[in-house]
């Protein structure tokens, strides 16, 4: 089939390396379109040194980058009401996927919303964004022809909390490439250069955001997991929950069994997944959850929170735990219990987010917006 529906992706929301999985969660259902005979010709617009940090991407679809790195919301904005409107005009279908809809979105549009958090957690954003986000979100997800979610957690959500119709929400499954891992780092090297020995090594990988709660393992180190041997790495970037986690973590006296090394590229990830006897999640919010996507396929057992999306993620293939630190106690033991199964039972289940399944869904929403925006026009 021939490639003729122009679609224009809005990126200028994504600088590299500071949207977190809302990122990866884009690229990967994008990349996936090479995989089988799409219709849809994209062209891409993102910031400024766009296709440098992404050259898989750059290599499948037109990538016009800005004329700037958007780095500031206020100038993101601005382009968005000029450049990139200029630059849409002759496109069929523009496909918004920071959350946001430009008051000019006049063809038939796709909105990806990948949480509403600030519903929920309002204290963890700005006044400044906590306003934009109050004043644009209703208004852009009332405008958009369809509205792509990542769950059905977050489409319930906006059902709930907009009025949405459900008919006018497609959740777009997150996906893996089969492929992730195949450069995972050795472990012998990251034991090496982490100081990690011959320690066992549970990985939290998230940003030190305060819902993340990266507080609720250090409190289980120093109460319940209390094992000389055992290691929690987190990789991440720093968030607003920085200096109180290192402030915990001196006062409860766990510094020596805690390994931080920042935010990691994909080898490093993929290898402190595949070495960890688990991957640790005790998150209070996600839409989604990528990482326990990525451990399911490498092959590691999860530990997470019951919040939001987090089961349906799962779908019972990991342990899914209330937010209580009686309720973790036990956890490692049940899990090396139960590991050889529950290995099992996260490759099944991540069998179910590869990044074909992620680009058929995005089809199927892209389909939608266009018989929509039409029956608008």
């Amino acid at each position: 089939m021939s490639r003729s529906i122009s679609v224009a992706v809005n990126m200028l929301w994504c600088v590299p390396g500071q949207v977190g999985g809302s990122e990866e969660y884009l690229l990967r259902q994008l990349s996936g379109l090479a995989s089988f005979g799409s219709p849809y010709d994209i062209t891409v617009y993102a910031p400024r040194g766009f296709r440098s940090a992404h050259p898989d991407l750059a290599s499948i679809h037109r990538v016009v980058e800005a004329p700037s790195t958007c780095h500031r919301r206020a100038v993101r904005i601005a382009l968005e009401h000029t450049w990139l409107r200029r630059q849409c005009a002759p496109s069929r279908l523009v496909h918004h996927g920071g959350g946001t809809l430009p008051s000019w979105s006049y063809q038939p549009t796709l909105l990806t919303v990948h949480d509403v958090q600030y519903l929920t957690y309002p204290e963890y954003f700005s006044v400044h964004k906590l306003r934009y986000l109050r004043n644009r979100v209703p208004s852009s997800i009332a405008r958009a022809s369809v509205v792509a979610v990542p769950s059905a957690y977050v489409a319930k959500t906006l059902v709930e909390s907009f009025a949405v119709s459900p008919e006018k929400i497609q959740v777009v499954r997150h996906g893996v490439a089969a492929s992730l891992g195949a450069q995972a780092t050795p472990e012998a090297e990251l034991r090496t250069r982490f100081g990690l020995g011959s320690a066992e090594v549970l990985f939290m990988p998230a940003i030190t955001h305060p819902h993340k709660n990266h507080d609720f393992l250090i409190q289980l180190l120093a109460s319940r997991w209390t094992a000389l041997n055992l290691r929690v790495v987190f990789a991440g970037a720093e968030g607003r929950a920085e200096s109180a986690l290192i402030q915990l973590i001196a006062d409860l006296g766990v510094g020596d069994r805690v390994v931080r090394v920042g935010r990691v590229g994909a080898n490093d990830r993929d290898g402190l997944i595949k070495m960890a006897l688990a991957v640790v999640f005790p998150s209070s919010y996600e839409g989604f959850g990528a990482p326990l996507l990525e451990a399911m396929m490498l092959g590691t057992p999860v530990i997470a929170s019951d919040q939001t999306s987090i089961p349906e993620v799962l779908g019972g293939a990991g342990l899914s735990l209330p937010l209580q630190i009686e309720a973790w106690s036990g956890a490692l033991d049940t899990l090396r219990s139960r590991r050889s199964e529950l290995i099992e039972l996260g490759k099944r289940r991540a069998a179910e987010f590869t990044d074909v399944k992620s680009a058929e869904d995005l089809c199927l929403a892209y389909e939608r917006a266009l018989s929509r925006g039409s029956d608008r026009q």
